[in-house]
């Protein structure tokens, strides 16, 4: 045989064989490139037909090269042209995604009356069901979006539609009474205002620069707006012009069935497909993300969708960011929404082993330590729940007073007193808000807010040792006012050693919902109640040198409408009251805050 030929066939061979071997990373890469390369071409204004006859819009973004691909959809009630959408719909599409980006009912492009919220659930299966039977897709469909968006998202998965296929619900109410309306009964009234009024009562989103800018007319400054009795027709100090959807809020005041028959929380039972909730620990809607998971980690439609709901909350506020609200929580603190997303769609549209499947369930940002931890559940497994009292040797009122925050019960009775006027109110500063009329939120330090008398503060020793908590928090208020009904207040906050207090936690409850808010109940003046209050959820570490505080009081302006005190029906008093509030601490009416502890990030 001929030396030469033999060379010749060795020398194939170990080509062939270093090629085979090197197959699986030169299709890896292949893909790797292909997902964020490929050419791509949009489809406009392509009709979508409900089933009532009306045509909603939408945009579709694809790969270039024809086929059969996954399909996202995202519905929008904020139009296409959206500062930032072009950009992700892009990214999806690159990716290998089909992309249909819709206008909802009533909104820009699409046909149809704009009812915020009431259609959303049948208007989303048919949208879902109309995409998996498109040119461009596989049948296999996910959803995708933040805030109202991901309402969207669970309004239409309640729906079970045959070809949806993974959630990713994002910044989204899961209740739009009870984590979107309100809070704790108490109307949200600089998000309902702002949103609902003023930038969103007809088909096209307004500015609200004619309430802010420099040339603005004392009379149309929010400051002044926002203070006008009676709340229900406020809206007409706005644009003169009366709007629909505000006035049914108000005048829908408890959580009936107006607001059940949209309510998700009614219906997770019904949701069969894998979601992932996302969201900040001083976002809004918050309290949605957790009730989103833990719906669905107990509740799922399918043994499936329960085993793989997620959660991440991250130090955020209305979407993910590395600083907020004044506090760097360093470069660690962020994490991209469109990559999660990406990653998700990948592992349940794809197939893709992309070591999803290898993470525990939730994952959460512990403020203090400035660190991300995987847990296994919400509640977190092995919490211990821990009440820590209120007293003082005097009075509480302001960071000057004696308020005592301890772990110790104490033995004997007391009480605190503070006067609370409506026409004076605690202005809102820091915490849980969003998109409404412009309020600071965030972690910003209380110390203003606490000089006042009508701010009660209680404020534990300095720890000597760290302590975690992460979870739900609730306060256990024994308390009395002067008149048919009121609000109870509170912030968890942590003191730094240079005393900056930095909220992580707030709660809000009008009085007369202390039994639930499906039920009204007003009170007996100066008779004390026990009140449950549930403060929004939260992960930090209390650092040794760092001091634990709550602070109490009756209003946070305009975050919440002012209570007036005369107990009337939510937007119809003309006048207020100024109440006396009676705060009862030690003995048989021991108020305390319950703080979910848990291991050290040491541990």
């Amino acid at each position: 045989m001929n030396v030469k030929y033999l060379k010749e066939r060795a020398r194939k061979r170990l080509s062939v064989l270093f090629l085979a071997l090197l197959m699986p990373w030169c299709v890896g890469a292949d893909l790797n490139a292909q997902r964020v390369s490929n050419e791509i071409r949009i489809e406009r204004h392509k009709p979508v037909p409900m089933r009532d006859g009306t045509i909603l819009y939408a945009d579709v973004y694809m790969p270039a090269k024809p086929g059969k691909y996954p399909t996202i959809i995202s519905r929008t009630p904020y139009g296409q042209q959206r500062d930032g959408s072009h950009e992700i719909m892009t990214k999806f599409a690159r990716a290998g995604y089909a992309v249909v980006f819709q206008d909802v009912r009533g909104r820009y492009e699409s046909d149809g009356k704009w009812e915020p919220f009431r259609d959303e659930a049948k208007d989303g299966f048919d949208t879902i069901e109309w995409a998996a039977k498109q040119p461009f897709s596989n049948g296999k469909v996910a959803t995708q979006g933040g805030s109202y968006l991901g309402h969207n998202q669970w309004q239409a998965a309640s729906q079970a539609p045959p070809h949806l296929v993974a959630a990713f619900p994002s910044l989204a109410s899961t209740n739009i009474y009870a984590n979107w309306l309100t809070m704790g009964g108490a109307f949200r009234l600089s998000f309902n205002y702002g949103w609902g009024v003023v930038r969103m009562p007809n088909r096209i989103m307004l500015p609200q620069y004619w309430h802010t800018a420099d040339f603005t007319p004392e009379e149309l400054k929010y400051e002044n707006i926002l203070m006008h009795l009676p709340l229900k027709d406020g809206d007409l100090k706005s644009a003169n012009s009366p709007v629909q959807h505000y006035r049914d809020w108000i005048r829908h005041e408890s959580y009936d069935e107006y607001w059940k028959a949209i309510s998700d929380e009614e219906r997770f039972d019904k949701v069969k497909v894998p979601t992932y909730s996302s969201g900040g620990w001083f976002d809004i809607f918050v309290m949605g993300t957790i009730n989103g998971y833990v719906g669905m980690r107990n509740k799922g439609g399918t043994p499936e969708s329960r085993k793989e709901a997620r959660l991440i909350i991250g130090p955020w506020g209305h979407g993910p960011s590395k600083s907020f609200g004044g506090v760097d929580f360093t470069d660690a603190a962020y994490i991209s929404q469109t990559d999660m997303e990406l990653r998700f769609f990948d592992y349940h549209l794809k197939g893709i082993k992309n070591g999803l499947e290898k993470e525990k369930p939730v994952k959460l940002f512990y403020m203090g330590a400035n660190q991300w931890r995987e847990e296994d559940d919400w509640p977190i497994p092995g919490t211990k729940f821990t009440p820590y009292y209120l007293s003082a040797d005097g009075p509480a009122n302001s960071v000057r007073g004696a308020g005592v925050l301890s772990q110790l019960k104490p033995a004997g009775a007391g009480t605190d007193t503070y006067r609370y006027d409506p026409q004076s109110p605690v202005p809102t500063t820091g915490g849980n808000n969003c998109c409404g009329t412009p309020t600071s939120s965030g972690p910003r330090d209380q110390r203003p807010l606490e000089q006042r008398e009508d701010v009660l503060v209680y404020t534990s020793d300095f720890l000597e040792k760290p302590i975690a908590i992460a979870g739900p928090v609730k306060m256990k208020l024994h308390a009395a006012t002067d008149g048919p009904d009121t609000d109870w207040m509170i912030k968890l906050v942590d003191v730094h050693p240079n005393g900056f207090a930095m909220p992580i936690s707030e709660g809000i409850l009008r009085a007369k919902f202390r039994e639930g808010l499906d039920k009204m109940k007003l009170l007996t003046p100066d008779q004390v109640y026990e009140y449950e209050i549930e403060l929004t959820g939260t992960a930090n570490v209390f650092k040794p040198g760092h001091r634990i505080r709550v602070d109490i009081t009756s209003s946070n302006f305009p975050q919440f409408d002012r209570n007036p005190n005369t107990g009337e029906p939510l937007g119809s008093s003309t006048k207020t009251r100024v109440a006396r509030q009676t705060i009862h601490h030690g003995g048989p009416r021991a108020s305390q805050i319950i703080l979910p502890v848990v291991r050290d990030l040491n541990d």
